[in-house]
């Protein structure tokens, strides 16, 4: 198993640094790590050469996260990828134990593990509602990402197969991938606290950008229309997507967009025909298993 190690990383260069420790310190050696660097203005070009000499740095015009991923993962020579956010750190034994696990589970292709969450340099317990799982957890995405990509250790093919980051996203990439993703495939969960999640300061995407769940209805609608989903889990999409609209539509009032609104209030009209005309057609669901086009 080789794995290639990619961290994207932007104007990060004092948090680079642990981020890349981290990975060094693991108890097994990554085939390969790849900086990403998303047009930095610091010194994290610097920082990856005077450093770290075996890393392969690459730079980049600034794209976004999702692009500097992609970029990692057409880059990457290993069969299996291991992605790293600039801002998180590994347990020197994360990716030892992800391949052991996947090795006595063959039939995975993606492995994710549990996390410490630090914000604002103290650790914090998240809620029931954040609990990682693993299995067939396509619902349990809908409400919120239930991956980290710090987590995980995935098939390069399998990302390719489920068409990698969506470009177009800002924010919630991730979120729209592992919907993709678990629509198909099961995902094996290591129950070990192996990534370190740090959080709480100014540079996170989820401060830089207003009304997070337009991203996660684009996001819906997609996997909506893919035609891969069973009618149970489609039901449940299209009920997710219609309280995320809402949601959006109630921010847009409040902060006085009408055009904004009324393209949400329509989004909930489309939506909730289609979900009216799903449970008259599947009467009792769940149906697991029977797709829906």
């Amino acid at each position: 198993m080789k794995i290639s190690v990619i961290i994207p990383t932007w104007n990060r260069a004092h948090r680079l640094l642990p981020a890349l420790e981290s990975v060094c310190k693991q108890t097994h050696r990554a085939h390969e790590i790849l900086v990403i660097d998303d047009g930095s203005t610091d010194a994290t070009r610097n920082l990856v050469s005077a450093g770290f000499p075996g890393v392969r740095y690459h730079y980049q015009d600034n794209h976004g996260v999702s692009h500097a991923r992609n970029t990692g993962i057409r880059r990457a020579t290993g069969d299996w990828i291991a992605l790293l956010d600039s801002d998180d750190r590994w347990h020197p034994a994360k990716l030892e134990r992800q391949i052991q696990v996947l090795g006595e589970n063959p039939a995975y292709r993606i492995c994710h593990t549990d996390e410490i969450w630090i914000r604002n340099g103290k650790r914090v317990n998240p809620m029931r509602k954040h609990a990682k799982e693993g299995g067939h957890i396509f619902r349990h995405n809908l409400p919120r990402c239930a991956i980290s990509p710090s987590a995980v250790l995935i098939s390069k093919q399998l990302l390719v197969e489920t068409g990698n980051f969506d470009e177009r996203l800002p924010a919630c990439e991730d979120y729209d991938l592992w919907l993709r993703l678990c629509a198909r495939h099961p995902v094996l969960f290591l129950d070990e606290p192996l990534t370190i999640k740090y959080g709480g300061h100014a540079d996170q995407l989820s401060r830089r950008y207003w009304g997070m769940d337009r991203f996660r209805v684009y996001a819906l609608e997609k996997v909506i229309r893919s035609g891969v989903l069973s009618a149970a889990d489609r039901i449940a999409a299209v009920q997710m997507l219609l309280e995320k609209a809402a949601i959006v539509t109630r921010g847009a009032v409040k902060h006085g967009n009408t055009d904004l609104a009324g393209e949400y209030r329509d989004i909930q009209a489309s939506y909730a025909a289609l979900l009216d005309d799903l449970q008259t057609r599947y009467p009792g669901s769940p149906l697991s298993g029977e797709a829906v086009g």
